[in-house]
């Protein structure tokens, strides 16, 4: 009987769908009158900034992930940029360990946006809210447990809804006839100082956090179609057409109630469910019950990428012997890493009954930014200066301004995570080193047994297609 492994069934179009719903989800949605809140009228310059790091950081991903498409993504490329047997394999480690908690926050994450906009349909107590975070995560974990060609499907199904939903706020706000007045007043207020500040870059945090996802295709890169090509361009879609929907629909909903308003509202707390109140002020209470529902699919929608994609992280390194052997299982018969699935949405449910939104989109991106972007921009470099760019599938452009560009801008926004985050990053951190560790001495890998060099790290470039 042949081993179950996973099976090159997704194309650029459905890649790209993945990546869109990922991006998505709830955080426009959620954190759209934080960033207003802390910006006033220069609200935009934060979800601009977002936009531009997006697609500075995709270059990098894209050379990575056209060159390694196979599952796991960043686990692939700290292990290929820092040596398969040496401290590569820490780092892959790592970057494992560190997504089997910072995936759950994530999903965490959607989940609880999604209970608060439930709020507007239905009054929840807390503990209520804690139950339909909870509920959600268990029934993605349902539909995520099938065949990845059926996926594929079903994320269309999911995308459909989203780009609905956009669509009809952002003609709600054209035909209000304000729309670009947002735009006009962006340096009504314009503070040097401000865009300096501390401020800022809270703001820019929240609206990085609504852009991630535009890099999980490299996380299925296993599972796609012509993945030199299709990697790239996927992410490249799906950064500048999200960017084009969010900045769209931000000048939409500031075009109906206006900044200062919404700033109000976040003052007294109204702030949970701000679209519906947009649609509700347009149209009325019933059409605005209509967007809530609409709202509460499209974090459906991204919880079912998220843990579609992370679920392969843990389940690349174990099959490579760097993570605990149980999360190398495939599925005997639907052919997916089942285990790893599970323990992601396990925590990913424990997280949510537990933490506070504001606290996990601080925590998803301190536990990112050291291990998993700055790590594997400065691998390019070490790939680069090892390799060569001759066999690489896509190169990015102005190299290495994009990667200096992206350090900089990352330990930047890693300084404004706050002390709580980076705490918790270091606690994780340091756990992580002793687990390795104490792995690799029963193993008797790198750093306690010198092995020979990979023969192939000079040339493993792969070009599966």
């Amino acid at each position: 009987m042949t081993a179950p492994k996973l099976q090159r069934s997704l194309g650029l179009f459905q890649s790209t769908v993945v990546n869109m719903i990922d991006m998505v989800g709830i955080g426009p949605f959620v954190t759209l009158p934080i960033v207003m809140g802390l910006m006033g009228g220069m609200f935009l310059y934060a979800w601009i900034a977002g936009a531009v790091l997006s697609l500075i950081d995709a270059m990098i991903w894209s050379e990575l992930g056209a060159a390694y498409p196979l599952a796991g993504g960043s686990y692939n490329f700290l292990k290929e940029a820092y040596g398969k047997n040496g401290i590569g394999r820490m780092m892959s480690f790592l970057y494992t360990w560190q997504t089997v908690i910072q995936a759950p926050l994530v999903a965490a994450s959607a989940a609880i946006g999604f209970a608060q906009y439930m709020g507007y349909l239905v009054h929840l107590d807390g503990w209520q809210q804690k139950m339909v975070s909870g509920a959600v995560i268990i029934l993605i974990t349902i539909l995520l447990y099938r065949k990845i060609d059926s996926i594929g499907k079903i994320g269309v199904l999911l995308w459909t809804g989203v780009i609905l939903t956009l669509g009809w706020i952002i003609v709600g706000g054209i035909a209000h006839g304000n729309f670009l007045q947002p735009l006009k007043d962006i340096n009504a207020d314009f503070s040097w100082a401000h865009l300096a500040s501390f401020v800022f870059g809270q703001a820019c945090i929240k609206s990085v956090y609504s852009y991630l996802g535009y890099y999980n295709v490299c996380h299925l890169g296993g599972e796609i179609k012509n993945p030199g090509k299709n990697i790239p361009r996927s992410m490249f879609i799906s950064v500048i057409g999200i960017a084009v929907l969010y900045l769209a629909m931000n000048m939409s909903v500031s075009s109906v109630i206006p900044w200062q308003e919404v700033q109000s509202l976040t003052k007294t707390g109204n702030k949970d469910y701000i679209v519906s109140l947009f649609i509700e002020r347009l149209y009325g209470h019933k059409a605005a019950v209509v967007i809530t529902i609409m709202i509460l699919w499209v974090a459906l929608a991204s919880l079912f990428a998220l843990l579609l994609g992370y679920s392969r992280i843990p389940y690349a390194a174990a099959k490579d012997g760097v993570f605990f052997s149980i999360f190398a299982k495939l599925h005997p018969t639907k052919n997916f890493p089942y285990i790893s699935l599970l323990m992601i949405a396990g925590l990913g449910f424990v997280f949510s009954l537990l933490f506070r939104m504001s606290d996990v989109i601080s925590g998803i991106l301190a536990m990112r930014i050291m291990i998993q972007f700055i790590a594997q921009a400065a691998g390019v470099i070490l790939l680069r200066r090892r390799n060569g760019t001759q066999q690489l599938p896509y190169k990015m452009p102005l190299y290495p301004l994009p990667v200096i560009l992206a350090i900089i801008i990352w330990l930047l926004l890693f300084s404004c995570t706050g002390i709580k985050s980076i705490i918790s990053f270091g606690i994780v951190f340091g756990c992580g080193l002793i687990a390795y560790f104490i792995m690799a001495k029963l193993q008797k890998k790198w750093p306690f047994k010198q092995e020979e060099a990979d023969q192939a790290e000079g040339s493993s470039f792969n070009s599966i297609s």
